[in-house]
């Protein structure tokens, strides 16, 4: 089988990467997804749990040429979907159409769905559906007359770790902040700082990433419920996951810090959910105010900006003091999302490095300025303070 691996805008490098560390080859993107080839369920499994920035686990079903809701429908009757629905399964049907002469999503959506139950009926030799059973998401993606057909094997998606559960405004969404950690500079050992936390997300992700904690290790999937998914196929799964995560009696001395003491809380709270309460340290205090002895550390943030800024507050002097801030580190270096326009020049210099991100929508930047590499074999003596 063939899957595809939907992944927000700016994030296809770092998805690719993290296939490709999984032990697969070859990974082209089409279309905003990334194709994995020569897939079977024990992928499906591992790409599941081991994927940290993907969105989904698509199977890809089928392809083919539709210009006309006749074409739809033959096209998607072709399709086996015997091999993994019943007569009880509950179809829900998601779409989206570009650059197509079909463009109408929920007609095509209703057309998909009639020829999936007129399959089934034939395969099946059933005369009645009552979709009380399993959930199966149906894709349906026309793309300049060209239909993909998917099944959605991961259900909730995948930024859903689980640990996530307390409101908070203006939340970043774990796979963007997983892929912030990964493209950063940071590793395990080295001084980390998330100087505008909010609800945790950021420095959880970091310590997931360095201690190779597998974000879909507690989470269900909709595959599992699938009639040809043999049942201990996601435990096996779960087993490599604890087999390759790291053991450490030491914490990793993360400092999350944050003005608002509800922030905190909640990510104090959500931290202990994901298991690495004790590799965090989270405090309350303004962000002019961090100190640290440790040299060539990472900081790693998602400032306010536009509607997330409090009312009243100056967003030019707010980043021109977080530049501040980081510049009296010394060595350290800096990476922060923002969609402020003006953040760069706030911060004095245009950044080493930078890309185009969306959070929930919104067009961000993700910055990078690059510290002094530490010399080989360097170790922190000192401990954070803050």
């Amino acid at each position: 089988m063939e899957l595809l691996i939907p992944c927000a805008f700016g994030l296809e490098k770092t998805v690719k990467r993290q296939i490709i560390a999984l032990g697969y080859g070859n990974c082209p993107a089409q279309n905003g997804r990334i194709l994995v080839k020569d897939a079977d369920l024990c992928d499906v499994a591992r790409l599941n749990v081991f994927l940290r920035s993907g969105e989904r686990v698509l199977l890809k079903l089928g392809e083919f040429r539709a210009e006309t809701f006749d074409e739809l429908y033959d096209g998607v009757f072709s399709l086996p979907f015997e091999e993994y629905l019943t007569r009880h399964s509950k179809i829900l049907m998601d779409g989206k159409c570009y650059k197509s002469t079909l463009m109408a999503v929920k007609a095509c959506g209703g057309v998909a769905k009639k020829a999936i139950v007129s399959r089934l009926r034939d395969k099946l030799r059933a005369s009645s559906f009552d979709e009380r059973g399993e959930r199966v998401i149906v894709g349906v993606s026309v793309f300049e007359n060209v239909v993909t057909v998917t099944l959605d094997t991961s259900g909730e998606g995948l930024h859903k770790r689980g640990y996530r559960i307390l409101p908070y405004e203006a939340p970043l969404k774990e796979t963007v902040a997983s892929s912030m950690v990964e493209s950063s500079v940071y590793r395990a050992g080295k001084p980390f700082a998330d100087l505008f936390c909010g609800s945790g997300t950021i420095p959880i992700e970091a310590a997931l990433y360095a201690l190779n904690l597998a974000p879909g290790r507690h989470r269900a999937f909709d595959f599992t419920a699938w009639k040809n998914t043999p049942k201990d196929i996601l435990n096996r799964a779960f087993e490599e996951a604890d087999d390759v995560r790291v053991r450490t009696k030491t914490g990793l001395g993360l400092i999350g810090s944050d003005i608002s003491p509800k922030a905190i809380e909640t990510a104090k709270f959500h931290a202990k959910r994901a298991g690495v309460e004790e590799h965090i340290t989270f405090t309350c205090a303004d962000m002019r105010t961090f100190r640290s002895q440790e040299k060539y550390g990472v900081m790693i943030s998602n400032p306010p900006y536009g509607e997330r800024l409090e009312k009243g507050t100056d967003l030019f002097a707010l980043y021109r003091d977080f530049a501040k801030a980081f510049r009296a580190l010394g060595d350290w270096s800096c990476y922060f999302l923002s969609g402020f326009s003006g953040a760069e020049r706030a911060f004095g210099r245009q950044a080493d490095k930078r890309k185009k991100l969306f959070n929930a929508n919104l067009e961000c930047g993700f910055y990078g300025y690059l510290g002094a590499k530490p010399p080989k074999g360097y170790e922190n003596p000192s401990k954070n303070e803050n």
